[in-house]
């Protein structure tokens, strides 16, 4: 079992899962197909989703079990995510990818946010294939606690007076509290100086300091770009320079914004004079000019193609590299980077998810958790209890 990408006639993509045989499987692909056309999800939703079912079904398949018992008995499975590293669960893995050859005392194979992911793609391929009749209605008790409303208050309950029904997962690994990932100022200024061109700056600065995913990045239009005081003339009605993050499908370069709603992200100054720069020196290309895009190719591969959002990852490895950093920089650390600073300067979490195209304002949540520094400061500004006593004479 392994995930493949599958591009169709009209263009649009996903990823589908296939078996030993290189046949596809029906179960998975009904579902990542729902994902990516009926929900309308991003391709990379359904890569990640694939990779997880295919995990699983290589699971199933190596220990003789069909999806559904598989998906009956996912304390097993949890058990062989965790201790099975690549040399056993990798798909061409050799006669013993059912074996767990490393158990407890050993370092876990995976994190406990993997495994969760991995878990949460299987109940949802679960879900839909009892909704499609793929399976039976008796695997949903398996997977999830499943009670009604009849016993919340009646403010709670749905509005039409009808029951609804609740789901809660029954299988789920702790996953510890940690602090953001995020890349350090330092780090970030390291990665400028690291730069080779002023296009390299522009692509740090807009997922340091305006907080755009890759895809979002990639996808940026020359339209898109608002730079003007006031773009009224223009017929945006956005204050001051800002960019609009679009959802596109069809790019060439397959970059696809994540968020469905639209939204306008405001830009500093060092980011304004990040464009400026970049295009003086994207003016000197000539194979440039034709393209719509903002960000293109300017010294190697197809020069004026749109750049590629695996480009940009290559990029920061690079430019860390020549930083002399420890530890490559991943875009989404530039990101989280992003989303601390708005919350360190007094920003809202409403802000912060707006701003990071949130589609829950609980997702910008692990933001608004205080530094260490932050923290200190609070206590050493509180006056002492002789301070209090001498102020009230």
């Amino acid at each position: 079992m392994r995930a493949f990408p599958v591009r169709l006639p009209s263009g649009a993509q996903y990823w589908t899962v296939l078996d030993e045989e290189l046949t596809v499987v029906p179960v998975a692909d009904s579902f990542l197909r729902q994902v990516r056309f009926g929900r309308d999800g991003a391709e990379s939703t359904t890569k990640s989703y694939a990779h997880s079912i295919a995990l699983f079904l290589r699971w199933c398949d190596r220990t003789d079990r069909t999806w559904q018992a598989g998906a009956a008995q996912l304390p097993l499975f949890m058990g062989w995510l965790r201790h099975a590293g690549p040399a056993v669960s990798a798909a061409d893995a050799g006669g013993h990818g059912g074996t767990v050859v490393a158990g407890p005392g050993a370092a876990p194979a995976r994190s406990p946010g993997r495994i969760n992911g991995v878990l949460t793609a299987v109940r949802s391929m679960a879900v839909h294939a009892v909704s499609s009749g793929l399976a039976g209605g008796d695997l949903l008790p398996l997977l999830y606690e499943v009670a009604d409303d009849r016993d919340l208050p009646a403010a709670a309950r749905d509005c039409d007076g009808r029951m609804a029904w609740r789901l809660r997962a029954r299988h789920r690994v702790h996953e510890p509290e940690t602090p953001v990932d995020r890349a350090s100022d330092e780090q970030i200024v390291a990665l400028l100086r690291a730069c080779r061109s002023a296009r390299d700056r522009l692509i740090m600065l807009l997922m340091a300091r305006a907080g755009l995913r890759r895809g979002e990045l990639c996808g940026l239009r020359r339209s898109d770009v608002h730079l003007l005081t006031d773009s009224r003339p223009l017929g945006c009605d956005v204050a001051r320079a800002h960019v609009h993050v679009v959802r596109r499908g069809g790019n060439p370069n397959g970059a696809w914004a994540k968020s469905r709603r639209q939204r306008a992200v405001p830009l500093d100054f060092l980011v304004v004079q990040a464009f400026d720069t970049y295009e003086l020196e994207r003016m000197s290309v000539p194979e440039a000019a034709g393209s719509d895009f903002v960000l293109v190719n300017l010294f190697r591969g197809v020069i004026g193609a749109p750049v590629r959002p695996d480009t940009v990852g290559e990029l920061l490895a690079a430019a860390s590299r020549r930083a002399g950093l420890d530890t490559a920089i991943r875009p989404h650390q530039l990101r989280h980077a992003c989303g601390s600073n708005i919350a360190d300067a007094g920003g809202g979490i409403d802000v912060i998810a707006e701003l990071l195209g949130h589609r829950r304002v609980s997702s910008s949540q692990v933001y608004v958790h205080p530094d260490p520094g932050r923290l200190r400061s609070a206590v050493d500004t509180v006056p002492s209890p002789r301070e209090l006593a001498e102020l009230g004479r």
